[in-house]
């Protein structure tokens, strides 16, 4: 791996990290302040979220970190910028027009994706 998948990689799974970590231990109230759009999803479904965010983040990092199955950085990836195509889709759908945040993010997961399978 190179060094710009690291730092690119390195990001967002930071910020994969810490958002999914977040959504699991957050209630709804703490987390409307920042996520006006956690009104329209079931609990449930904001826990999942987080956990696929948390798991994501590690299959960013760790596979290639160690060498076992370093496919799964690229499946991560990929995963983030399905991902990103739904936050956005949410966002728009509940008429909430910001979405630089999110569009920062798929392009930082698609290249990423690129990134992963250049070595």
């Amino acid at each position: 791996m190179n060094l710009a998948y690291w730092v690119l990689a390195g990001l967002l799974a930071l910020f994969y990290a810490y958002a999914g970590v977040l959504k699991l231990v957050r209630s709804r109230d703490q987390l409307r302040p920042m996520m006006a759009w956690v009104d329209g999803v079931p609990l449930p479904a904001l826990r999942a979220l987080g956990v696929v965010e948390v798991l994501g983040a590690a299959g960013l990092v760790l596979p290639p970190l160690t060498g076992v199955a370093p496919g799964l950085a690229t499946a991560a990836a990929v995963g983030f910028v399905v991902l990103q195509f739904g936050a956005v889709a949410v966002h728009l759908s509940g008429g909430d027009r910001r979405i630089a945040l999110n569009a920062g993010l798929l392009c930082g997961a698609v290249v990423t994706a690129w990134l992963a399978t250049q070595s």
